[in-house]
């Protein structure tokens, strides 16, 4: 069991859900060392007791657990395999740990290259936004040496409610693919039934009463339609982001030589939407662009 006593966590990346996560390991009592590219992010967590560290290799020579939560995949190769990367200047028998929606093939090099400096590295994206990370109710989807997911498990859970082990390497990243496929045509249905029964003159707020629970039911519809109701398009998953996860997928599936209609679709619907100027805004923000064009 990893206590406290025993370890310093360093996390890097503190968006709109790094910071809620990296507060809920610090509330069980854990030292924390953080790292974001602007200190001003960061003052809120620092004035709880976190330590700042201004690289992700100063978070390395503090930490014997690291967790990054960043953009894209470039950050990630940046953090972890750059020439100042972790696993270049970090110590021996660090458990990293990548929780951002990164790619697969990422996931195995940096595992990899991470056993070659006796380090444990774990892939482990979430789902859930804002609001699940605010309430520690992510779900957590991981891949890497089941012995080094056990030994992890503790920390995951101040995150997380749904913890799932997945497999070797590259597989949380995998499973992330799954559900953002599935995420990507949903919306569109959730956007088109928000729409439908504005158009036909019911109340959607009503109608969400009785479909969010039946077998329409889906997190998006009852977490973001709402949003998308109240005209609520503040980010708690940024438009950019999904595009990247999206192109992510598509580009794993081309491998597997696998066709996505559905997730093709969306993936073009957003990119119209981001080149409107709306990359910033939340994935809900496509109800403005489809409400246009219905």
């Amino acid at each position: 069991m990893i206590s406290p006593k025993d370890c310093t966590i360093g996390f890097i990346g503190l968006g709109v859900m790094g910071k809620s996560m990296a507060t809920h390991i610090m509330n069980a009592g854990y030292p924390v060392v953080v790292y974001t590219r602007s200190k001003e992010k960061a003052e809120s967590i620092l004035s709880l007791g976190a330590e700042w560290a201004d690289s992700p290799m100063k978070v390395a020579s503090k930490a014997n657990i690291i967790i990054s939560m960043v953009g894209y995949p470039a950050d990630v190769r940046e953090i972890y395999l750059g020439e100042k990367g972790i696993i270049r200047s970090g110590k021996p028998h660090t458990y990293l740990i990548d929780m951002t929606t990164s790619t697969p093939t990422l996931a195995k090099e940096i595992y990899e290259e991470a056993n070659k400096k006796d380090m444990y590295a774990l892939d482990a994206p979430v789902s859930g936004g804002d609001k699940g990370a605010r309430e520690a109710k992510l779900s957590i989807m991981v891949g890497g040496d089941q012995d080094v997911f056990n030994k992890m498990k503790l920390i995951f859970d101040l995150m997380g409610s749904n913890v799932v082990y997945q497999g070797k390497a590259g597989s949380g990243q995998h499973t992330k693919m799954c559900n953002q496929i599935t995420i990507a045509s949903n919306m569109i249905g959730v956007c088109e039934a928000i729409i439908y029964a504005e158009k036909s003159g019911l109340d959607p707020e009503t109608v969400l009463k009785s479909i969010s629970t039946g077998a329409a039911g889906s997190w998006s519809l009852s977490n973001l339609a709402p949003r998308m109701i109240k005209g609520d398009f503040e980010p708690g998953f940024y438009i950019k982001h999904f595009l990247k996860d999206m192109r992510i997928a598509l580009d794993e599936a081309r491998k597997m030589e696998i066709v996505m209609p559905g997730l093709s679709l969306a993936e073009q619907l957003y990119t119209d939407l981001a080149n409107l100027g709306e990359e910033n805004r939340g994935t809900q923000a496509l109800y403005t662009y489809m409400s246009e064009k219905c």
